[in-house]
């Protein structure tokens, strides 16, 4: 079974910086894809950031792009995401969430497309 246990979020002020972890444990493969999630209130649940370790390639949204950046530390079976220039949309619920092997990028942000979640942490930005 796999489990994903995220830490991290807090409170910061607009322009501030947070970093989110992600502690994976249960895989019995190396390949596998993991993501952030987030969700506003009143707002779907969203893909943020995603890395596979098939092709040590990483995913963006257009709105993070050059203010977030998704790493992984294998050793560690942690998955990290290095928040700057925060903003107050990005006000969430932060979710990690992880698959098996590899998605092709139509679905590398479908909530649907990972098996996996943890149970979240909560990023706050204010003013």
């Amino acid at each position: 079974q796999v489990h994903l246990v995220e830490s991290g979020g807090g409170s910061v002020q607009a322009g501030g910086s947070l970093t989110l972890s992600c502690v994976v444990s249960g895989y019995t493969t190396p390949n596998y894809c993991m993501a952030w999630f987030r969700q506003g209130p009143a707002k779907a649940r969203e893909g943020v950031a995603v890395f596979c370790t098939g092709n040590q390639k990483d995913y963006y949204i257009d709105s993070v792009k050059g203010r977030f950046t998704i790493s992984h530390d294998n050793n560690k079976k942690t998955l990290f995401l290095l928040m700057n220039e925060l903003e107050l949309e990005d006000s969430a619920m932060y979710y990690c969430a992880s698959r098996g092997g590899l998605l092709p990028y139509v679905l590398i942000f479908d909530e649907g497309s990972y098996n996996y979640w943890g149970q979240g942490t909560q990023v706050t930005i204010s003013s």
